[in-house]
């Protein structure tokens, strides 16, 4: 099972609507470990760590009509799970 990063970069209307809060029930329901911060621009930055297939469908739910707010975007990056991060957590 190949473990990877998952970092994410959602744009649109995501601040001040639960989003945040709605990643990290979703995160935690797949069993991703990381985190989903406000960003000073108004996007949201998830970095999610675990299994591909957990992260793969954390990415498909950002894009998915369902998340509070509203998604405009979502530009991601894939990466080696750096490890030494637990939970999930709003920042």
């Amino acid at each position: 099972m190949e473990t990877v990063r998952l970092t994410a970069w959602v744009h649109g209307r995501v601040q001040g609507v639960g989003f945040r809060w709605w990643v990290r029930s979703r995160a935690l329901e797949l069993g991703l470990v990381g985190w989903a911060a406000n960003l000073e621009d108004g996007r949201v930055e998830v970095v999610a760590e675990g299994p591909r297939a957990a992260a793969e469908t954390l990415l498909a739910a950002l894009r998915a009509p369902g998340p509070p707010g509203r998604v405009r975007t979502v530009i991601e990056r894939w990466s080696d799970s750096r490890g030494g991060v637990t939970g999930f957590s709003e920042r």
